[in-house]
């Protein structure tokens, strides 16, 4: 069986398809072949083993896939704790859920991984009321477009995205985005940052961001939130230390800053019952649209990463095991 395999922590440099080992089924697991397998920032920082949770050599990266029993069977995506970028998977059962005939691989894949991180951060970390300012750092990425669309969806009164060039704010505000930031302003002053949130704002603080990118984007994003205004922190895209936050600095302004990771999710599956049943209906009715990223070979996996890495992509990048 071909997969991705990494003996060694780096850059896409590490990444090679070798011929592995098939992944063994059994109870509550199912053998599937994979048709496409999903590729998230979180993996450029796997192979690094730089996330939050330390990973163990032979490593094969992908936390998500689309296929079918082997064998024959329904559709299904699922989630994984590793092993994705090949051409079979064994999956928890409890993680995978029937994709409709409406819905593509690239679709079902958005939603599965980064359309429940961003149906969580609104509801279950954010508490979004209608009506409130909704920062989506990252707008155009594959948790941003689909949380801009759901904050607008969920009654959000001004949905502001960053992004970092003039195509991606315009991706940005095509999906619902009432206005757009271009993070760059944070390079050299999160200050500067914090007042293009407000002016994109009409002059007022925020309410909810939902921030994936750390260091300066974070201190600007946290000085724009209006009292019991909500942060929620959720990846570290920067790669760039992040300033501790004094106690005094939430309580003089009554904001709060959570955390969240998908993970503790997985743990739980209700949760990800929850937003997969309404994602994937939203989808297949057209009323959700993920925005597909492009396609690529298994064999051109380490220019998937590159692409990622250097910002030169929108919404969802997959993996074809067939070539």
């Amino acid at each position: 069986m071909r997969a991705v395999q990494i003996t060694r922590f780096g850059g896409p440099e590490v990444l090679d398809v070798v011929d592995v080992p098939e992944p063994e089924a059994g109870p509550g697991r199912t053998l599937h072949d994979v048709s496409a397998a999903g590729v998230n920032y979180a993996d450029t920082h796997q192979i690094e083993n730089s996330y939050l949770a330390a990973q163990q050599l032979p490593l094969i990266p992908g936390a998500e896939f689309v296929g079918t029993p082997v064998g024959g069977g329904q559709r299904v995506v699922g989630l994984l704790d590793g092993g994705g970028y090949a051409e079979r998977v064994a999956a928890n059962d409890r993680l995978t859920w029937a994709v409709p005939d409406a819905v593509t691989d690239e679709q079902a894949l958005s939603l599965v991984l980064q359309g429940t991180t961003a149906w969580h951060l609104l509801r279950t970390s954010a508490h979004l009321a209608e009506g409130e300012t909704v920062v989506v750092i990252a707008g155009a990425g594959g948790v941003g477009s689909l949380a801009v669309q759901l904050a607008r969806r969920w009654g959000a009164g001004r949905v502001i995205a960053t992004a970092s060039s003039p195509e991606k704010r315009a991706l940005a505000e095509e999906l619902g985005a009432h206005a757009t930031v271009d993070p760059a302003l944070a390079d050299d002053d999160p200050k500067q940052f914090t007042g293009a949130l407000r002016e994109a704002n009409g002059g007022k603080p925020v309410d909810i961001v939902l921030e994936m990118t750390g260091g300066n984007v974070f201190s600007g994003s946290l000085s724009a939130l209006a009292p019991f205004g909500r942060l929620v922190t959720y990846g570290m895209a920067a790669r760039q230390e992040t300033p501790s936050v004094p106690p005094g600095m939430l309580m003089q302004k009554s904001r709060a800053v959570l955390g969240f990771w998908l993970a503790h999710c997985m743990a739980r599956p209700d949760m990800l019952d929850a937003a997969m049943t309404d994602l994937l209906a939203m989808t297949a009715d057209g009323s959700l649209k993920p925005v597909a990223g492009g396609r690529y070979p298994l064999s051109n996996v380490k220019d998937a990463h590159q692409d990622l890495l250097a910002r030169r992509t929108t919404g969802k990048l997959v993996l074809d095991p067939s070539r």
